[in-house]
């Protein structure tokens, strides 16, 4: 192999990769329903196209790395309302209805969201070999 040659997938990584891409496929269509269904779609069938293209082609580190800044930045925006979630007594809600006068309950499920879809893309970074 070439020196800064990006080694293939082995065959696990290859089955791992399309089972995320389908489980982030399946996250991607559960958000039509919401109201800004279309953002939450976007950013999960995203990720699960990276997880596929992955199997075929490299993906350069310094794109992942734009992605994960990027998921991480807009998640920071929902962190305080994560915190007001973590506050509560009733961490069942989180599995309820949206409730208006409860935003840290929305709020909380996007933080975490976008750190599902970070995780995504981290992992698509870290099985990434190259050699030096």
């Amino acid at each position: 192999m070439k020196k800064n040659q990006i080694e293939p997938f082995s065959k696990q990584k290859k089955i791992t990769n399309f089972i995320l891409c389908v489980v982030y496929i399946i996250f991607a269509l559960l958000q039509l329903n919401d109201p800004d269904g279309f953002l939450w779609f976007s950013i999960y069938f995203i990720v699960s196209i990276i997880c596929l293209y992955g199997n075929f082609k490299p993906i350069s580190k310094s794109l992942l790395i734009l992605i994960i800044i990027a998921l991480l930045a807009y998640s920071a925006f929902y962190f305080p309302l994560f915190i007001d979630y973590l506050e509560t007594k009733n961490k069942e809600e989180i599995f309820d209805e949206m409730v208006y006068d409860k935003p840290y309950l929305e709020g909380s499920r996007e933080f975490i969201g976008l750190l599902i879809a970070a995780i995504g893309v981290i992992y698509q970074l870290k099985i990434r070999k190259k050699r030096w």
